[in-house]
């Protein structure tokens, strides 16, 4: 049996904006829709909020499932990203 993980990219409104296999190309999507205005783009995972980065978004998601970070913008900019396992 195969392990295919993929990841799940929301905005802050919560509608779908896409499933991916890469978390490089997740990353760079989710701060597409955070990256508007001036602020910082900070990332949230396991109740800390450190800067973004695909290496910081591999490491919170090793050897876990279901697990949730939210990338926040300016007000009203959120990006959520979910990894799951399709499961056969």
């Amino acid at each position: 049996m195969t392990k295919i993980y993929c990841y799940c990219l929301f905005d802050g409104d919560g509608n779908f904006h896409g499933v991916y296999s890469s978390a490089t190309a997740v990353h760079r999507d989710a701060l597409k829709l955070c990256n508007k205005g001036r602020g910082n783009v900070v990332m949230e995972a396991n109740g800390a909020h450190i800067p973004p980065s695909v290496t910081t978004l591999r490491n919170t998601f090793k050897g876990v499932v279901d697990v949730q970070v939210v990338y926040r913008g300016t007000p009203g900019h959120q990006a959520r990203i979910i990894k799951t396992k399709l499961k056969e």
